[in-house]
């Protein structure tokens, strides 16, 4: 018997998580059966998905139930295999969760090649949130060449390869973020033509010079008073694909202030606005185009990415909280072992 080391989730937030919401035990992992293979967890994804998956309330997806181990993306070195496929010492993208053992069905594994690429980009750039990026911003957003996209969190890992994509499509990238050095990486590392911090007074008229000719495109995984400045910037015809709504997350009860649905609706109305909310397994027959183009646009350059990535099980919960908050810099992932 295997012991693993589990992250557990302790009890429902309400509103902000908090350490005590999260649990650490230790548990026997049994050995592969046939068709199985034995997975020590090297690196773990941290998403803000993760915070719909500790609430009871109905969503797309079921929660983590209390005192389960909290889900998550995984890329895990096979020590034991009772399947042809796989052998020991192979890396693989696993579900395994926050933990540091779990046995797998192979079926449900890809095999990494840590030749080409650093493994960690499988739940990164060429993971989940890349692949959100992709299939969001072209299935949804189709940007035009020579039109306006605005994304928020853009030095995240979904927003940055929005931006990096519009331009690879000939679009102008407009990246929204939280602080000089954001910003500053928004143009000088991602490429991006404009970067305007939400934290400044003035983030709603910085807005405004930025799109002097509106915006056509917005990616919106934030919601709040990020979209009340994007709103009355957006052109006729303008896409919205939502894959988001971070700022959200944690509040409790009814929304504070006016009731402003009645305002977009007319926007929605008179501006023929097209908003679709999506979930990127929705477009999971496009993966194998993502892979391919994904893949060129990283070897070449035109794709860059940048990793936050915390080291011990043990910070997990502190580093997610904090992804909350916006404290992280890129994909955010915890080193296991």
């Amino acid at each position: 018997m295997t012991e693993s080391t589990q992250i557990l989730l302790a009890s429902r937030p309400e509103g902000r998580p908090t350490p005590e919401n999260f649990r650490t035990e230790t548990a026997s992992v049994p050995a592969p059966k046939e068709g199985e293979v034995l997975l020590k967890i090297r690196y773990l994804s941290l998403d803000p998905y993760m915070r719909g998956r500790m609430s009871a309330a109905k969503s797309y997806a079921a929660p983590v139930e209390v005192g389960a181990v909290m889900e998550g993306g995984t890329v895990a070195e096979v020590v034991e295999s009772r399947d042809p496929n796989f052998a020991s010492g192979d890396m693989v993208l696993s579900y395994s969760g926050w933990q540091t053992h779990a046995v797998a069905k192979a079926a449900h594994l890809r095999k990494l090649d840590p030749e080409k690429v650093p493994v960690t980009t499988a739940v990164g750039v060429l993971g989940m949130p890349g692949f959100t990026a992709y299939a969001g911003l072209l299935t949804l957003g189709k940007p035009k060449e020579g039109e306006t996209v605005v994304v928020a969190a853009a030095t995240g890992p979904v927003g940055s390869a929005v931006g990096q994509i519009a331009k690879i499509k000939g679009a102008r990238a407009v990246g929204i973020a939280g602080g000089p050095e954001k910003c500053r990486a928004l143009t000088e590392d991602f490429g991006f033509d404009a970067a305007i911090d939400h934290r400044s007074e003035t983030f709603a008229e910085d807005l405004k010079a930025a799109c002097p000719d509106g915006i056509d495109v917005y990616f919106e995984n934030v919601g709040g008073p990020v979209f009340e400045a994007v709103r009355p910037l957006l052109n006729f015809y303008a896409r919205m694909p939502v894959c988001g709504l971070v700022s959200q997350y944690n509040a409790t009860g009814p929304f504070e202030g006016p009731d402003k649905l009645p305002g977009l609706m007319r926007d929605i109305l008179t501006k023929s606005l097209t908003i679709r909310g999506f979930i990127q397994t929705e477009f999971k027959d496009q993966m194998p185009d993502f892979v391919k183009e994904m893949g060129s646009w990283v070897a070449d350059g035109r794709i860059r990415y940048k990793e936050d990535i915390v080291e011990g099980l043990d910070k997990a919960p502190d580093a997610f909280i904090g992804l909350l908050e916006g404290k992280n810099f890129g994909k955010l992932i915890v080193k296991v072992a």
